[in-house]
């Protein structure tokens, strides 16, 4: 281990980390920072009382620079060589330039990354940088609405050993410069207008829509979660026959589906209020979230996974509730079970195209399964007359004629669905009810 543009060693916590972590948030690919590891030698030295140091640690970042850092680092504590060590993970910021609180946006308050070095910034830089901040954030962004109500926020964290105090807007950056909620704010709060569909075709493209249902209208963990739990549903397990074995796998690789979902929820841009989409089809699941690659980001440095956080607002919250582990671990573990290839990237959006696993003939149980679930549904739901709008209505499909090759006809066909008006089957006053639906 050596230090580098990227990495830098401490023997012990000095009066110059505020320095080095600066530094990093303004440096592109951010950094880490070791403490109790000499960087002279690189020997461990370890540090006394870890979980002490990472508190204090915490509190310097979090205090003592400007703008706040609040989901942009990690402290953590580590063993090397049988020593404890302290590693401190720092993304770059996308509110740059970032400085000393007490020194100021000036040359003696900003500090960038050069090589193996933090130099203070040129005031040119520091200027340029400050130009182009982006405004735009769910941060600075004022709520449509300022009544707003956080009761399911505080339950999830009731659920933690955190708790919400009556500071807890303020803590957690729900607030803009004049004390108003922000975007942020309202998309935690308990109900707003976000609604994030989870749509399902019947074959690989979109013209045979089955499915397509909205997590939304409430804080914005709740639906994570429920979105979370819909696309665990649809990760189904299969069975295949090998000879002297029997094998079984998912659909889709359970780690890495997790971290797709809550990273294309997390780091989605919703500036706009376009939220991400999940589509399922018969032989993928397509992940698009609004927003591409951070600026001044190649998709080289995305693989990496150097992190720069959309909206860390919002990064601190899954955080404190453990639906987040490390800054920037989220692609590198999807990256364990997939090509690079998944990914596509266009200047407004990314997306995530997770290919099913193969060789299990997922694809027709998958829509024979659905199909008969929907069924047995449609015929509860007739137990009552029902016209053919009804019908699609209630199962959530907008193509005729898909439904009456799926559902209506077979059911007709097979003597459990029958015509209010079988002499006239044209009738626009046409219903289908349910046959003997007390067996059903």
């Amino acid at each position: 281990m050596q230090e580098s543009n990227r990495i830098e060693l401490k023997r012990e916590l000095t009066d110059f980390l505020e320095k080095e972590v600066v530094a990093f948030l303004n440096y592109r690919d951010g950094g880490v920072i070791y403490i109790g590891i000499d960087d002279q030698s690189q020997a461990t030295i370890g540090v006394e009382d870890a979980d002490a140091l990472q508190l204090k640690i915490k509190d310097r970042i979090k205090n003592n620079i400007s703008p706040s850092t609040m989901g942009l680092f990690d402290v953590i504590a580590e063993t090397r060589d049988g020593k404890k060590i302290v590693k401190i993970t720092v993304a770059s910021g996308s509110e740059k330039p970032y400085y000393l609180s007490r020194m100021g946006m000036s040359a003696k308050g900003c500090y960038i990354r050069i090589g193996s070095a933090s130099e203070p910034m040129p005031v040119r830089m520091i200027e340029d940088l400050f130009g182009r901040r982006i405004r735009n954030s769910i941060g600075t962004i004022k709520s449509r609405k300022q009544t707003l109500s956080f009761e399911q926020l505080k339950i999830y964290y009731n659920e933690t050993p955190l708790k919400l105090n009556e500071q807890f807007a303020h803590n957690l950056e729900l607030l803009t410069e004049d004390n108003a909620y922000n975007y942020a704010a309202y998309l935690l709060s308990d109900v707003n207008g976000l609604s994030i569909k989870v749509a399902k075709y019947a074959g690989a493209d979109r013209v045979n829509l089955v499915e397509n249902e909205e997590y939304g209208y409430c804080s914005l963990v709740k639906a994570t979660k429920a979105v979370l739990e819909k696309l665990k549903v649809e990760n189904k397990t299969f069975a295949r026959i090998t000879p002297g074995m029997r094998e079984q796998r998912k659909l889709l690789n359970p780690v890495a589906l997790r971290e797709a979902v809550i990273n294309a929820i997390i780091h989605n841009n919703y500036s706009n209020e376009v939220p991400p989409k999940f589509e399922l089809f018969s032989d993928r699941l397509e992940i698009t979230s609004a927003g591409g690659l951070p600026a001044g980001f190649d998709e080289e440095e995305f693989f990496m996974g150097y992190s720069v956080p959309q909206n860390k607002e919002l990064m601190r919250v899954f955080r404190d509730l453990d639906m987040v582990e490390q800054l920037g671990s989220g692609v590198p573990r999807i990256l364990e079970y997939y090509p690079r290839s998944i990914y596509h990237f266009t200047p407004n959006f990314i997306r995530l195209v997770l290919p099913y696993a193969e060789g299990f003939d997922q694809a027709s149980d998958q829509a024979s399964d659905q199909a008969s679930d929907q069924a047995d549904k449609l015929l509860r739901f007739c137990a009552t007359p029902r016209s053919v709008s009804e019908m699609m209505q209630y199962l959530g499909l907008s193509h005729r004629t898909y439904f009456r090759k799926t559902f209506l006809q077979p059911l007709i066909d097979s003597g459990k669905l029958e015509l209010t008006f079988p002499d006239k089957p044209k009738s626009p006053k046409q219903r289908y009810i349910t046959v003997k639906p007390e067996v059903l």
